[in-house]
């Protein structure tokens, strides 16, 4: 039974994506995902990368290679080079505490339908009451929907100082404990992932775009905030919480309200206005910044 179970996650995985989705809504939620795209990568070109602090990390693996060829004196001079380009970083007024060396962006979009979240969720319960974990671990993995970014940084408040330390026993000859230091240092780069749910991005999309047809074509209006809808309870199935007041009920209500004006009299653009105001508040309110 238990791996039939595992069995029907996968299938729904793969078959069961946007199952009850128009053509229409499908189509402007993958240009919701990919106009998001487009932005995630402007904003990972703008990660200001500091060059002098990548060219002295460069230098440090360098000073590592020289010192296994036995070549202390050049290791010298290329660690005191290092040292001299994180002294210009530090003498920058309000230096932060950390210094952007590298950026790279992932996208991770479950395939599958609200359903399939709740399924998933449930096997993935089941078999950590089992003490399951690898195999519940496989599952679990799946549960994502959002654009990472993720900087890593060096850490200037220890970095430059690991590397003077390490000059320090190269010149007492103190070779092994000089590598070690230029080792740990190597290994206290910090990774800040910046996490967007995807589902929010969509919500707000969907409703936009129902704001632009609501006057021309309720029913295909109608259509896009239900959509919008799905992608909340998606999100919140897959566990996206807010720091907003803002709750996933609260939007479900204002959409519904939104609803029932256009079956009305459809003089809704007040309605949308304050929906998107708060969607887009819960969205921002809902990227997390986790240090790893």
């Amino acid at each position: 039974m238990r791996k039939v179970l595992v069995s029907f996650v996968a299938a729904a995985m793969l078959f069961g994506a946007n199952a009850f989705a128009s053509e229409a809504s499908k189509a402007e939620s993958n240009k919701a995902v990919a106009e998001a795209k487009v932005k995630a990568q402007k904003e990972q070109k703008e990660v200001k990368i500091v060059q002098e602090a990548v060219e002295a990390v460069a230098l440090t693996h360098k000073v590592l290679e020289e010192l296994e060829k036995g070549n202390k004196e050049q290791a010298i001079k290329d660690l005191e080079k290092a040292i001299g380009k994180l002294e210009v970083v530090l003498s920058a007024p309000n230096a932060p505490a950390l210094i952007p060396i590298d950026s790279s962006l992932e996208i991770v979009d479950f395939p599958g339908t609200l359903q399939d979240i709740k399924t998933a969720v449930i096997t993935a319960k089941a078999l950590l009451k089992e003490n399951r974990i690898q195999e519940a671990r496989l599952i679990l993995d799946t549960l994502r929907s959002e654009i990472v970014l993720k900087v890593v940084n060096l850490p200037l408040a220890s970095y430059p100082a690991a590397l003077k330390l390490a000059a320090k026993f190269l010149h007492e000859n103190r070779i092994d404990e000089a590598k070690n230091v230029l080792a740990q240092a190597l290994a206290t780069f910090v990774e800040v992932d910046i996490v967007t749910p995807i589902p929010l991005l969509q919500a707000i999309h969907l409703v936009e775009i129902a704001q632009k047809v609501a006057k021309e074509d309720r029913k295909k209006a109608l259509e896009y905030l239900k959509e919008a809808k799905l992608a909340l309870k998606k999100a919140e199935a897959l566990g996206y919480v807010s720091e907003s007041e803002t709750t996933y009920e609260m939007l479900e209500d204002m959409i519904e309200k939104v609803e029932k004006e256009i079956k009305g009299k459809n003089k809704a653009e007040k309605l949308f206005e304050e929906l998107l105001e708060k969607l887009r508040e819960f969205k921002e309110k809902a990227v997390k910044s986790i240090n790893k």
